[in-house]
């Protein structure tokens, strides 16, 4: 017989921030990776800053305290974390229908709310999302990435185009020279430095709208401390709570697979809400991990540690307070080169291939198309998972209903009466029990049916239920049955809900 020696287990860590410090080399990729997704956020913070109905800073000072807190408190390092469109779009109508300071108390009760998720092991259902779900969560990523660049590529001076097409081939080319620098951030210094030598006039973060010019400050919101204020900001908070968890998990569970490391998301589930109340209370929009940034951070600049979400944070603050008037001349042009080539690296080309999908089971390939339509045609993220998770377990449910198989013989006893024995296979809950009493003869059968469970295992009172339905089918028609072959388990289960559930038709 041979010997099966199980593999061994593999570890995988990121550089920790002590031993970054430690080395030059980890420590300005580090570094550098923190100002290439420091300008990024920029223009994004601008942009959810309109989606949200407010002015700019707030956006801008919410993405310099999400990424800070989180760089500190986190459980997944090297994620970024910012004002988020997700987190925009549920928060907006507080901001229309109740100004400015009952949005802000939204975003602290929001944060108080993920506290209590992340307190009581919310974090921990991320294992329940399929990994077809997730192929699909990546996918409409790259292709929502993608389309959040069309409107710097339409409308504008011709000059854009080439300016783009040089960024894209500075990004692909120059890790070819070295790897020391980010391609990123070499392709933003040159398509600007372009720009301004010739004075080519075409869009830049500028345009996106005005930059704070003083640092944050501690923000109290007025609002009645009354049951109709809490009842009319709840649901709002309670909708950016599970948005921004769930968006934020889905990132660091992406980001654990790209990194091939773990992440501790209860940790990563308190630091969000900390960081949201906390971004409030300094009169920030508050967010969640940014997907698109994350990317550029961990795949375009290769950044594994703390030090470059902190960064990420410290140098927006430094960009917008400090050097506004310099990242005001930036081109939008550098920065959509840079999202184009974060959103074809993030989609999983993989999947799409003939190859792959003619080997993959259907259903699977289905509940990764869905989440895509989804994730699409809704512009979030969250919604997508949620019912790609749904469509997962619904075609879990239908594919394990198959398993359970009745098969029926008629046997002699010593006595030589005769017997039905019905032997029972698979795993029986409410997917695969639901037909059960359609298997078996309940008019021809003898008086004596014996039914062998010995082969499968009863999870839930749908199965039981079904097997009361049985025997008081057969008692009917004045017959006995007899269920042998229960597993301890079952056997308790069954002998605490038997006849307890109602009667069976």
């Amino acid at each position: 017989m041979a010997t099966i020696t199980p593999a061994p287990v593999l570890v995988h860590t990121s550089p920790s921030v002590s031993t970054a410090l430690r080395s030059p080399r980890i420590l300005t990729r580090e570094v550098l990776a923190g100002l290439v997704v420091g300008l990024a956020l920029i223009p994004e913070a601008i942009s959810f800053s309109i989606i949200a109905g407010v002015d700019p800073k707030v956006g801008l000072f919410a993405a310099f305290v999400m990424a800070v807190t989180t760089a500190v408190l986190g459980g997944r390092p090297a994620m970024i974390s910012g004002a988020t469109g997700a987190v925009a779009l549920v928060i907006a109508p507080v901001m229309r229908t109740h100004g400015f300071d009952y949005l802000i108390a939204t975003v602290i009760l929001g944060g108080v709310f993920q506290l209590i998720l992340g307190a009581v092991g919310a974090a921990k259902l991320m294992r329940f999302v399929p990994r077809s779900v997730m192929t699909g969560f990546v996918n409409a990523l790259g292709i929502l990435l993608f389309v959040a660049q069309i409107p710097n590529l339409i409308g504008v001076p011709w000059l854009v185009w080439p300016l783009v097409a040089a960024g894209i081939a500075i990004i692909v080319l120059f890790p070819r020279l070295t790897k020391a620098i980010p391609a990123p951030l070499v392709a933003i210094v040159a398509v600007t430095l372009v720009t301004v030598l010739a004075a080519i006039d075409i869009p830049t973060v500028g345009d996106q709208g005005s930059l704070p010019d003083t640092l944050p400050t501690f923000f109290l919101p007025h609002v009645p401390l009354t049951l109709a204020t809490l009842t009319t900001i709840a649901p709002y908070a309670a909708a950016m709570a599970v948005v921004g968890l769930l968006e934020s998990l889905m990132t660091a569970k992406l980001v654990d697979e790209i990194t091939d490391t773990g992440s501790r998301k209860t940790r990563e589930a308190l630091a969000q809400g900390t960081a949201n109340i906390l971004s409030g209370f300094t009169g920030g929009m508050g967010g969640c991990a940014m997907i698109g940034q994350t990317m550029i951070n961990v795949r375009a600049s290769g950044a594994r540690t703390r030090i470059s979400t902190f960064m990420a944070g410290i140098f927006l603050l430094i960009l917008v307070v400090v050097l506004g008037h310099v990242v005001a001349i930036i081109p939008m042009a550098a920065l959509a080169a840079v999202m184009i080539m974060v959103s074809v690296g993030t989609f999983n080309w993989h999947s799409v291939k003939p190859s792959t999908l003619k080997r993959m089971p259907a259903g699977e390939t289905v509940v990764m198309v869905l989440t895509v339509i989804i994730v699409v045609a809704t512009d979030n993220l969250a919604i997508g998972v949620i019912v790609g998770v749904i469509a997962a377990m619904v075609v879990f449910a239908r594919r394990v209903s198959h398993f359970a198989n009745v098969s029926r013989s008629i046997e002699a006893t010593d006595t030589g009466e005769q017997h039905a024995l019905y032997t029972v296979q698979g795993e029986l809950f409410f997917a695969s029990s639901n037909d059960l009493t359609t298997q078996f003869d309940y008019v021809d059968d003898p008086d004596l049916v014996i039914i062998d469970m010995s082969g499968s295992h009863i999870w839930d009172a749908s199965t039981v239920a079904a097997l009361d339905a049985i025997e008081t089918k057969y008692q009917a028609r004045g017959k006995r049955v007899d269920i042998q072959g229960l597993n301890d388990e079952s056997l308790a289960f069954h002998g605490r809900l038997a006849g307890n559930l109602g009667a069976g038709h």
